[in-house]
């Protein structure tokens, strides 16, 4: 009989006997590594695009593991209000308290049910229930398999929220968003609009890569998209960006190792053109990391001019350093600091001199990338509006003594709430209206 519990049985000579399941990994395959993803996603405040990455670097799932993984992840995040409605009209119990490795499970599960056409019920079923098996015992494996195959048979019969009784609630349900964020959109857009969205939010999301033309130039680069057989588009906004699916083998990539090209999406190169930086100007910017907009920039000065990029937190500007040694920025200074509360000489005493530009890529509550980062839904509330936008002001107002007269500030966000862009701006020209020309994008 096989053992509930996760863990060896010793037996009375102290070593361990030898366990059904240990000749396999427990996190062996892309479901089994999703669910990992999953927990952690829940039990801490780690990035779910981090986390992925992670296993992504791992050699032990092949290229079709790590794009099964990656869809799985992002899809269950992105749908995880929809999944749970229907697991918990079906779970026997309280779902609430269910362990996070079973509700996780049963997510990926139905996941691919309702999702993915190509992967038979069948498998995503086994999957899960071998996978709790060997985590849970035999008991919690025949809770996850019951469900799974009750929900499997009901199928055309699913019983969904109603429109009539609360829209709010419907909405967030059918389209797999919290409740007062939609409640905020249908009262500024409109129910239609609200869904309309929603639905955006809820698409899968395209690769976007900006050709570094310090090292190659845009037709080199989409000559090599094509030998690698990858369907690609160019930008119709931004010369030197390219959009295509996801790439396997994207860090172990020869042009992506020797800094030929960046991840970086079409809609962040449109900050870096607002700014129009020039050969010889100095660019300030501001809570820089991971220095997309930096390296761009300094591909539009020609490696040219200064760009001093500031990031507070050390273990993001680690990254940001090594960004930019592989792309062979020249013309870059990383500096750690807050311009809030500088430390550095350089930002404390003034030493860098006063900038031509400075750009604000603001820390946001991220509204406007949903799509590409579902995890952002679950892990903000209300009053984290609020709050950014507090520090938001604050980030504008200490900008200003680093500015040249007439210099410029380009403010931007990822994010479509009011409070955090024009109530922004609008405080900040309440203080500041002299001698600042200020662009905002949207």
């Amino acid at each position: 009989m096989k053992s509930e519990s996760s863990a060896p049985v010793l037996p009375e000579n102290g070593t361990a006997k030898k366990y059904e399941y240990d000749e396999k990994p427990l996190y062996a395959d892309a479901r089994s590594c999703a669910v990992k993803i999953l927990c952690r996603c829940e039990r801490t405040d780690s990035y779910l695009e981090k986390l992925i990455d992670a296993e992504i670097k791992n050699d032990r799932l092949n290229d079709f593991d790590k794009a099964l993984l990656n869809e799985i992840s992002h899809g269950v995040i992105r749908w995880m209000r929809r999944l749970d409605w229907f697991l918990n009209g079906f779970y026997r119990g309280n779902y609430e308290k269910c362990l996070p490795e079973v509700r996780n499970a049963m997510r990926v599960a139905l996941y691919q049910i309702l999702f993915l056409n190509k992967i038979p019920y069948s498998a995503a079923v086994n999957e899960a229930v071998e996978f709790i098996k060997r985590i849970h015992g035999e008991k919690h494996a025949g809770v996850v398999n019951g469900l799974l195959r009750t929900i499997i048979r009901t199928l055309d019969n699913l019983v969904w929220p109603t429109r009539e009784i609360d829209e709010v609630n419907y909405l967030g349900i059918v389209q797999s968003h919290p409740n007062w964020m939609v409640k905020r959109w249908i009262n500024r857009f409109g129910f239609d609009d609200a869904v309309k969205l929603c639905e955006e939010n809820n698409k899968r999301p395209v690769m976007s890569l900006r050709v570094n033309k310090h090292k190659v130039t845009s037709a080199e680069f989409e000559n090599y998209l094509t030998e690698k057989k990858l369907y690609f588009k160019k930008s119709l906004y931004n010369d030197g960006f390219f959009m295509t699916k996801t790439m396997s083998k994207l860090y172990t990539d020869e042009f992506f190792i020797k800094g030929f090209f960046s991840i970086q999406d079409e809609s962040a190169g449109l900050v870096s053109m607002l700014v129009d930086p020039k050969k010889d100007e100095f660019i300030l910017d501001l809570c820089s990391a991971p220095g997309g907009k930096a390296s761009h920039m300094s591909e539009l000065m020609g490696n040219e001019g200064k760009i001093v990029a500031v990031e507070k937190y050390l273990s993001r500007l680690e990254v940001m350093n090594k960004n930019l040694q592989r792309l062979g920025t020249k013309n870059i200074k990383t500096i750690h600091d807050n311009v809030s509360e500088p430390t550095t000489t350089e930002l404390k005493e003034g030493l860098l001199g006063k900038a031509d530009k400075i750009l604000i890529d603001a820390p946001c509550s991220g509204h406007g990338v949903l799509s590409k980062k579902p995890d952002i839904k679950w892990k903000r509330e209300l009053e984290d509006i609020y709050k950014l936008q507090k520090l938001q002001i604050s980030l504008m107002e200490d900008s200003v003594k680093y500015l040249k007269p007439n210099g410029v500030i380009v403010y931007s966000t990822c994010t479509i709430e009011l409070e955090e862009n024009m109530g922004v701006i609008d405080a900040f020209l309440n203080i500041f209206s002299e001698g600042l020309f200020v662009l905002y994008l949207r």
